[in-house]
């Protein structure tokens, strides 16, 4: 994908933003996976501000963004030397590394563990931000800009339409929209000598990847693994309700619900018939994730009564995907049968 010419704010916004990060503030900032809901990592009381703003879970953590070449020993503690080939191969770059915490970081970043998530991103606002925050020695805790559990902002007006504009959000910076368009993917190293390397979260860069720049193939999570951002079975949902619906049922399953009277909006890849909203998404990973979250934003707005998402293939290259529309439909299982069911005996 060619990236697009992206709106870029002036240095003065920048160092407004900077100056209001130093000040205990909240501001939302472009990356190139998500925008973020940034506050000083080391301001315990400007962290409290972003779980209020969320209505995030007290000890579900936050990830911490670094500037370009940041020190990675003033943040965490005992950095194997995987952690320092992943960031020399991937940063700035959408993976999150989950170490462990530094005794100088304070332990609201990590929703109480004794561990931190650090990533450097690549969009050159964050980048220009993080630079000018505590002149590039400082980090941002930085959860997606929406409300807790909601479909993650891809864009400025995303995060306007989250947060409205009631003073929660000192700034809001515009970097036009994210690149990659889904989260970063999160690994786990910091069991690495009892469990290895654990991936705790799917996204664009791929166990794969992860594979052959450290020589281990990251594990699938365990039990007792860190709690990490975007993690909870259920997250990234729209208001209205998502079902993942198999390319080849797709036809007789939009048939049945229309012969039910139900107003269907649906994003998919491949040839459907038409519903009351629909969304064609390109046939690739990364077209599909580029374009997920705005796609499930401008579906929700339809008033139907139920999102149909095609179910993309299985597969490494499809799962980071696949983990996001997993999470967004939990606790669906079943709409599809009582949508209809529920119209048979009206």
């Amino acid at each position: 994908m060619s990236p697009t010419p992206q709106p870029q704010p002036r240095q003065a916004d920048i160092d407004a933003a900077a100056a209001l990060l130093a000040a205990g503030k909240l501001v939302a900032f472009p990356t190139e996976t998500v925008y973020g809901l940034g506050a000083d990592a080391e301001n315990p009381d400007a962290v409290a501000r972003i779980y209020a703003a969320k209505g995030r879970p007290q000890d579900h953590p936050v990830i911490v963004h670094l500037a370009p070449g940041a020190d990675l020993g003033y943040w965490a503690a005992d950095i194997p030397p995987q952690a320092r080939q992943l960031a020399a191969a991937f940063w700035p770059g959408p993976l999150t590394m989950i170490l462990k915490r530094a005794p100088n970081i304070p332990a609201a970043v990590s929703g109480g563990q004794d561990t931190v998530g650090l990533r450097c991103p690549a969009h050159p606002v964050a980048v220009a931000l993080l630079q000018a925050f505590k002149g590039g020695k400082g980090g941002l805790a930085a959860p997606s800009a929406n409300k807790f559990g909601h479909v993650s902002p891809t864009t400025a007006r995303h995060v306007l339409d989250e947060f409205g504009a009631d003073g929660t959000v000192g700034a809001i910076l515009d970097g036009g929209q994210s690149q990659v368009g889904i989260e970063s993917t999160i690994v786990d190293l910091s069991r690495l000598d009892s469990h290895g390397p654990v991936l705790l979260r799917p996204g664009h860069i791929g166990a794969d990847a992860i594979a052959a720049v450290i020589g281990m193939a990251p594990a699938a999570p365990d039990a007792a693994a860190p709690r990490a951002s975007g993690t909870l079975a259920s997250h990234y949902a729209p208001r209205t309700p998502v079902a993942l619906v198999e390319a080849a049922q797709l036809p007789a399953t939009i048939a049945q619900l229309h012969q039910a009277g139900r107003k269907l909006a649906l994003l998919h890849f491949s040839d459907a018939p038409a519903t009351h909203a629909a969304l064609r998404l390109p046939p690739s990973p990364e077209g599909v994730a580029h374009a997920l979250y705005a796609g499930l934003r401008e579906l929700d707005a339809s008033a139907a009564d139920l999102i149909l998402v095609e179910a993309p293939p299985p597969g490494a290259l499809w799962m980071g995907v696949n983990d996001r529309l997993r999470r967004a439909a939990h606790g669906s299982e079943g709409i599809v049968h009582g949508l209809i069911k529920a119209a048979t005996r009206t």
